[in-house]
């Protein structure tokens, strides 16, 4: 049987983010759901837990706005002062390049945490959280996320 995360090990999890894998309907952009998920978490909440907060508009976040040219900082804005679902994507449309290279990043999401340093990363954080058996299946960084969330048994 495979070993599931330790209760606690990453700290508190938010199992009401959406997957790294979600991808954008107004872009296709993988991973942009979660951001917009996490600005709004913080908008409610004012802070994100210590265990989400660490990476909030860098990691995966900043990966992300680095790909587009913008400033996370500018997406959290728009997140924070939109009335509603549309107007942040009408936003975030005006603010983003008009080619926002979909299969560019989704390419390189999925592929984050493949390579040799990578695969250490995971290696390591997969130990952790108890679950060293699973390295070779949790491959990348989005599947550790999702594995992390209860999303990968």
């Amino acid at each position: 049987m495979s070993s599931k995360p330790i209760p606690g090990s990453t700290g508190e999890v938010l199992t009401t983010l959406p997957s790294p894998y979600l991808p954008h309907a107004a872009t296709g952009l993988l991973y942009l759901p979660r951001f917009i998920a996490k600005c709004k978490y913080v908008k409610t909440h004012g802070a994100l837990p210590a265990s989400y907060a660490k990476n909030y508009k860098r990691g995966l976040d900043r990966f992300l706005s680095l790909h587009l040219g913008v400033d996370p900082v500018e997406v959290e804005t728009i997140v924070h002062t939109s009335a509603d679902d549309a107007e942040i994507d009408r936003r975030l449309l005006a603010l983003f390049p008009p080619e926002v290279r979909a299969a560019r990043w989704n390419r390189e999401l999925v592929q984050k945490g493949m390579t040799e340093a990578g695969q250490e990363f995971l290696k390591t954080a997969l130990t952790a959280m108890g679950c060293a058996d699973r390295a070779g299946e949790i491959k990348s960084v989005p599947d550790l996320i999702d594995f992390d969330e209860g999303r990968i048994e």
